[in-house]
């Protein structure tokens, strides 16, 4: 019998995703105010409600599990892969202006907005840089939008970077992790409010595994390997 009941409890907690504690303030919030729309009339307060289940749905946060053989690199974001393509890294993160490999992942406003480290390794440079909000599908939403920009050296000596870019809709760039952090490949270092982009920038011989349309998920979606010995790959509509 007690078995049983712990096989029920799992069963009803295993229904309810953690919430990140970014959204713990948004989600009061709405509740407050969703309280206050039931008072004055009770079509706002359906409103309201929806809002604040929408919200309580945005700021979700699962559980993932990581691939973790070295040489992987990892989605940071949940999303469609929206280019990928050869250009020049960041400048703000000195590592010149050869083109590298650059996957972009697009999260809609429906996406677990959470990020995690690609790889496992030691963020050398942590970059903020003020911007537009331009809708971030666009290519050069990557230059000029608001950024975050993260360069790690990787566990196994690979120079890489991943950028949090805002959106149309995202005007916050959370960041937990400063120059110096140690990071696992999969770990949470940020989250975008409410819907963007992040793109990562391979090193030398790192070739992308994904092709445009994919659908990716945080920490666990392998997106580019070290090992890997083959062409860019492409994707077909079916």
């Amino acid at each position: 019998m007690a078995n049983d009941n712990h096989t029920i409890l799992d069963s009803i907690t295993g229904m309810f995703v953690p919430i990140h504690p970014e959204g713990h303030r948004f989600i009061i919030i709405a509740a407050l105010v969703t309280v206050l729309f039931w008072w004055i009339w009770t079509p706002l307060g359906w409103i309201g409600t929806l809002i604040t289940a929408w919200m309580v749905y945005f700021f979700r946060d699962p559980d993932r599990i990581t691939p973790a053989r070295e040489g992987l690199t990892i989605s940071p974001a949940d999303g469609v892969v929206s280019s990928v393509e050869f250009v020049p890294p960041p400048p703000e993160l000195d590592m010149g202006d050869e083109p590298r490999a650059r996957i972009g992942i697009f999260m809609n406003v429906f996406d677990v907005h959470v990020n995690r480290a690609p790889m496992g390794g030691t963020v050398t440079k942590r970059v903020y840089t003020e911007g537009a909000f331009l809708n971030a599908t666009l290519d050069k939403a990557s230059e000029q939008n608001e950024r975050m920009a993260l360069r790690m050296t990787t566990e196994s000596g690979k120079d890489i970077a991943f950028v949090q870019i805002a959106g149309l809709v995202a005007r916050r760039i959370v960041c937990f992790v400063e120059q110096g952090a140690e990071l696992k490949a999969g770990e949470r270092f940020g989250l975008i409010r409410f819907g963007s982009r992040v793109d990562v920038y391979l090193d030398d011989g790192m070739v992308p595994l994904v092709a445009v349309g994919q659908t990716m998920i945080a920490g666990e979606t392998v997106i580019a390997d070290e090992r890997a010995n083959e062409v860019q790959r492409w994707g077909e509509v079916r």
